[in-house]
């Protein structure tokens, strides 16, 4: 079976798409972008899992939906992981949190999971609309994690940080998930060793 090609997004799209989605969306767009945290993880962090002094999140649920149900457990790997932020998100996130309790959802009203967005169907979802208006090729939200590790892999993180920063239980699978940016890292690391 032939593997399906990720998008990857530069910094510069990742604000363009997050701009268009509109301030309710903003936010969850550059948290994906930046951190790859899946969407249920995203859907479940709460205030009490937002560490501004460190910036750093604890992903510590997984919000997935079956059908109508939502199921609320661990994360995909069942293991606990802290995720680093840039310190442009701590204001939003700060303010995403401000006038919650600690047990609050972080994202929406802070007692419903905000549901992922559509990749398809009749009705376009925010997230499709927002990539329309910013010119973007079409992806899922999912893309978004893939965009993560390329700017990561692009800053010189090496792949056992990715591997931690995704949650993947091994660097063979960041390796494969993520094939693309790395084979351009790659290229970066044997131009310097030409003695010519």
């Amino acid at each position: 079976k032939g593997k399906k090609r990720h998008g990857y997004l530069s910094h510069e799209e990742v604000a363009s798409l997050a701009c268009r989605a509109g301030p309710e969306h903003a936010t969850i767009i550059f948290v994906a972008g930046y951190t790859g945290l899946r969407w249920g993880e995203l859907s479940a962090l709460r205030v009490r899992d937002l560490d501004l002094e460190r910036r750093r999140l604890s992903v510590n649920e997984n919000a997935v939906r079956v059908g109508s149900d939502l199921h609320v457990g661990s994360p995909k790997t069942h293991e606990l992981r802290s995720v680093g932020f840039p310190k442009f998100l701590a204001e939003p996130l700060g303010n995403l949190a401000k006038g919650k309790e600690p047990r609050a959802l972080l994202f929406g009203d802070g007692d419903v999971h905000i549901q992922r967005p559509r990749s398809s169907g009749a009705t376009r979802s925010w997230f499709m609309r927002a990539l329309t208006d910013s010119g973007l090729p079409r992806m899922t939200v999912h893309d978004l994690r893939h965009t993560a590790a390329s700017l990561a892999i692009a800053s010189g993180a090496n792949v056992k940080a990715v591997q931690r920063m995704l949650g993947h239980a091994s660097a063979a699978m960041t390796l494969d998930v993520s094939a693309d940016p790395f084979r351009d890292a790659v290229e970066r690391v044997s131009a310097p060793l030409d003695p010519g």
